[in-house]
């Protein structure tokens, strides 16, 4: 497999989690952030090398080696973030683009020791499911903050959004994952938030709260 195919299979897989059945070339576009009839030759290559079922004019489905593999690829992405964190001390707003760049390393046997050696995590520094040696995710219950009601509170435990602004912008308001959030008030209008964070209080967007993950205590 070329970095590129891993890369595709990657944003497939990704996108099987958040739809039911075939993903369309379209939404594959939008996330690898290229024309559309670069994906169907990308997909109709990899479709060849019974990586994914392709549909022309419903969309792709991983295979369950296409699966396989676009798992091994996100374990060894997000295993090596935990290692830039923790054992390097890199910021959680820093590791996405180095990570993007060590996934593709294919020694199976390194990847079993950075695990061994991280003392098999499960999740990210951003919050996100560790697949296991079997591509298998571990899932929890989790709610988009925009979803909690006034009064009720919950604890940040990821990321939709994880780009380098977005992380930056929860460190200014002392986000991180663990941290306590209470939602004092909503605004019907613009679905904005004003909520707790310690002891400070301060507004957030509608933006905002659709790109925190929590779990409601």
């Amino acid at each position: 497999m070329t970095l590129a195919e891993e890369n595709y299979l990657k944003a497939i897989f990704h996108l099987e989690l958040e739809s039911a059945g075939e993903v369309s070339t379209n939404a594959i576009a939008e996330s690898m952030e290229t024309k559309p009839s670069s994906v169907t030759d990308m997909v109709q290559k990899l479709a060849e090398k019974k990586m994914l079922v392709y549909k022309r004019y419903k969309g792709a489905q991983l295979t369950e080696s296409g699966r396989k593999i676009a798992a091994g690829v996100i374990r060894k992405h997000r295993l090596w973030e935990v290692f830039l964190v923790e054992k390097l001390n890199f910021h959680w707003d820093e590791v996405h683009e180095i990570a993007e760049q060590l996934e593709h390393i294919q020694s199976e046997e390194l990847i079993t020791r950075l695990d061994q050696f991280l003392g098999s995590p499960d999740f990210d520094p951003h919050g996100d499911p560790i697949p296991d040696k079997h591509g298998v995710l571990k899932r929890t219950e989790k709610k988009l903050l925009a979803e909690i009601e006034k009064n009720h509170q919950g604890v940040c435990v990821g990321v939709k959004e994880s780009s380098a602004e977005f992380l930056q912008y929860l460190d200014k308001k002392k986000i991180s994952i663990g941290t306590k959030i209470t939602v004092l008030g909503k605004e019907f209008f613009d679905g904005s938030m004003i909520i707790q964070v310690g002891s400070e209080q301060f507004f957030i967007s509608h933006k905002i709260a659709e790109n925190l993950y929590v779990q409601t205590v």
